[in-house]
């Protein structure tokens, strides 16, 4: 408890998902924290259920006057900012790169990359000026790795996760580390609409997910929006004061590379686990 006491976040899509996770264990560890969202209605009642140490902002990350505003909200209501977390999103256009609608890809990269710039352009200025701050920002596997996503939700993950690296050697000297998440297989309501669900059955895409990608990694379960909170905090915490540039990879072992089962032996010729153990089949 009290890993994040006195200090102040924002948290983009904390709403749900990640971003409301990820705001309870912030309050629990002592954080205030502006929770920044387009869900008006979720949004106000997660930051109601949290209590006085939270506060809702519409913000639409597409929009640079929303993200000033919640950079300035932070300041004004708590009197500081020591973390942004850059974490709204969605899956974005999706098809066959012939077939991508370019009105499509321009909202995509709107949300995915603009808005996580901006975000990073309004909180450096304040951070600046404290001398100390943490940006975080959530990028994926699939900026690292092909097949785990679209075309432009891929790119502008891998984007995400090189402008980590970029700005966090500019704003290092002034003590601003500025480091991102790569999620895997998570369990949220970003699937809604890729499995037909309407966004008010997020609940059950929540739960449908949670059993698809339950053996999708050498860990054989979903990833929960938990998992990812607690990589955020420790990001934000003290105890990464040394951590700058860096893509937190929290996937479960699912960009490992091919999994590791019995097949294998089959392919050896391998017929019992004493030809297992000595290396090799007898002849």
């Amino acid at each position: 408890m009290g890993l994040l006491k006195e200090k102040v976040a924002i948290i983009t899509g904390g709403a749900s998902g990640i971003g409301r996770a990820t705001a309870r264990l912030f309050i629990e560890e002592g954080a205030q924290v502006v929770i920044a969202d387009i869900q008006e209605d979720k949004g106000q009642a997660v930051a109601e259920e949290l209590g006085p140490n939270a506060i809702f902002q519409h913000t639409n990350v597409r929009r640079e006057p929303d993200i000033r505003a919640m950079i300035d909200l932070a300041v004004t209501h708590f009197g500081r900012l020591d973390c942004l977390f850059n974490n709204a999103g969605y899956g974005g256009v999706a098809g066959p790169v012939e077939e991508t609608s370019m009105r499509g890809f321009d909202k995509t990269v709107s949300i995915l990359l603009r808005g996580v710039f901006m975000g990073i352009k309004h909180a450096a200025p304040v951070m600046k000026k404290q001398g100390s701050g943490s940006i975080i920002s959530t990028g994926s596997v699939a900026g690292l790795r092909t097949g785990y996503a679209p075309h432009v939700y891929s790119a502008c993950k891998a984007a995400v996760i090189h402008l980590t690296r970029t700005t966090a050697m500019e704003l290092g000297p002034h003590n601003i580390r500025v480091n991102c998440i790569c999620p895997g297989g998570i369990a949220t309501p970003i699937f809604a609409p890729a499995l037909d669900l309407a966004p008010e059955e997020s609940d059950k895409a929540y739960h449908l997910m949670t059993e698809k990608l339950a053996g999708g990694q050498p860990i054989h379960r979903a990833g929960q929006p938990e998992d990812i909170a607690h990589a955020a905090l420790y990001l934000a915490s003290d105890h990464a004061s040394f951590v700058n540039g860096h893509a937190l990879v929290v996937d479960g072992g699912l960009i490992g590379g091919q999994k590791w089962d019995r097949s294998w032996i089959a392919r050896e010729g391998l017929t019992s686990d004493e030809d297992i153990r000595e290396g090799g089949k007898k002849e």
